[in-house]
């Protein structure tokens, strides 16, 4: 049987790096666990940390303690985008605490390892060109060996590289300053009790987005692959972490079809009944559709989401965002002392959906000339708004009646009709753009 060494012992090739490491950083002894816990000790304590009490909607109830109760055989600390994924499936349903180290790559070898024999994107471009198919029919009955099928099989290929199932009872903590992924999904899907804290995520990439030619009148490429998904889970805090599009902003993707090659999806969805989560003192930055909460109007999306998804976002810098921040169907969301540094390109700040129950106070709003106040808020809707307290460049801003004022044809209406009691400091407005400025992101925990 053929060997090598790795972390400094001789192991068995079948074996495997990731496996070596699993099983000795979730030891005591041992000089991968020492060197994990000298890597560490800067952040002493900070893998079992867990929500404060009242601090947000995730600390309703049970409060989220995520993997704190992890004995020592269930402590990851992982370098790759494999050892990471095998610490989360590693340990059964015990608590788990997974350290990551460094950036992780998750977009895999290229786009073209995961294209399924077939498929050719010029053939892809021909067949659904505009002038030949129209705008009228999408492509959703396209069979398996069209050009549409052979991209819906290439996309599940990078579909399953790219996503990580996380269980409950888990805590992902970045270690030191530059830990995070690049092109990660993390998909918090249908657990309980999750937390996720300093870590930087570039979001997805996705190589084979799906052109809709009757996505509004001129026809959409649509992509998939959220940074983060919570999707039926409850109980889930995402605290100190960067969302960003890094080094592949929209700016650098091409078109087709006259429309933006879009491959960039959400950086947080929160949706299909998720429940009890805070994000506090985030960085969402660079990026399209941000925040979505709730993910449609349909009958059936409102039988499984109402009078859930509730959330909080509180001492979040929003930096450089066009849109979504969040974007909300059927929640109740306590959005305060968050900081929006608008860019040339904001479209709006809040989405006001379907049965949404906002509530928006405390926060400081930057706008550059040529971006009016009345786009912070934005009725797609009927739906009440409590909006108070609030800073639009340094002054106190009405934002129901700016926006009354500004969108004659999209009148709010004032009132969510509940008050937020989970929540632990509220800071004046005035103070916010400093004091996100300065302690918001990954690598800034104290």
């Amino acid at each position: 049987m053929r060997t090598q060494r790795c972390h400094g012992r001789v192991i068995a090739v079948v074996a495997g790096c990731t496996a070596l490491v699993l099983a000795v950083t979730g030891t005591a002894s041992g000089s991968a666990s020492a060197s994990a816990s000298a890597q560490s000790g800067a952040r002493a304590g900070l893998d079992r940390q867990v929500l404060p009490a009242r601090d947000g909607w995730a600390a309703y109830g049970t409060g989220t303690t995520g993997g704190a109760a992890a004995d020592a055989a269930h402590v990851y600390t992982v370098t790759t985008w494999e050892q990471f994924k095998a610490a989360l499936a590693d340990g059964g349903s015990a608590p788990r605490i997974v350290r990551v180290k460094g950036m992780i790559d998750a977009d895999g070898p290229s786009c073209a390892s995961f294209a399924v024999p077939g498929y050719d994107f010029a053939a892809y471009l021909k067949t659904y060109d505009p002038a030949v198919w129209g705008r009228t029919e999408n492509l959703d009955a396209e069979p398996d060996d069209s050009p549409e099928g052979l991209r819906r099989a290439s996309a599940a290929r990078q579909a399953a590289f790219v996503k990580a199932a996380v269980p409950a009872d888990t805590t992902i903590v970045g270690i030191g300053r530059d830990a995070g992924f690049q092109g990660a999904s993390l998909q918090i899907k249908g657990v309980d009790n999750v937390i996720v804290r300093n870590l930087t995520f570039e979001s997805p990439l996705d190589c084979f987005p799906q052109w809709d030619p009757t996505d509004t009148a001129d026809g959409n490429w649509n992509s998939e692959y959220d940074s983060a998904v919570v999707h039926g889970s409850t109980h889930v805090w995402l605290d100190h972490n960067t969302f960003t599009d890094g080094e592949h902003p929209d700016s650098t993707l091409p078109t087709y079809y006259g429309r933006l090659y879009q491959q960039h999806d959400g950086e947080l969805d929160i949706v299909k009944g998720a429940d009890y989560v805070t994000a506090s003192w985030n960085v969402f930055e660079d990026h399209d559709k941000t925040i979505l909460i709730g993910n449609s109007d349909s009958a059936s999306t409102a039988a499984v989401d109402r009078g859930h998804l509730k959330a909080t976002f509180h001492h979040n810098l929003f930096r450089n965002l066009v849109e979504r921040a969040p974007r909300i169907r059927f929640g109740q969301v306590d959005s305060y002392n968050n900081h929006v540094v608008a860019g040339a390109g904001h479209s709006y700040t809040y989405g006001i959906g379907m049965e949404s129950q906002l509530v928006a106070e405390h926060n400081a709003f930057t706008l550059p000339d040529g971006v009016p106040a009345g786009t912070i808020l934005k009725k797609w809707k009927d739906a009440p708004v409590t909006a108070a307290d609030n800073h639009v460049n340094g002054r106190p801003t009405d934002l129901i009646a700016v926006h009354n004022a500004e969108v004659p044809g999209g009148i709010l209406r004032s009132g969510a009709g509940w008050t937020p009691v989970l929540r632990t400091r509220v800071d004046r407005p005035q103070a916010v753009p400093g004091l996100v400025g300065h302690r918001a992101g990954a690598g800034r925990l104290r």
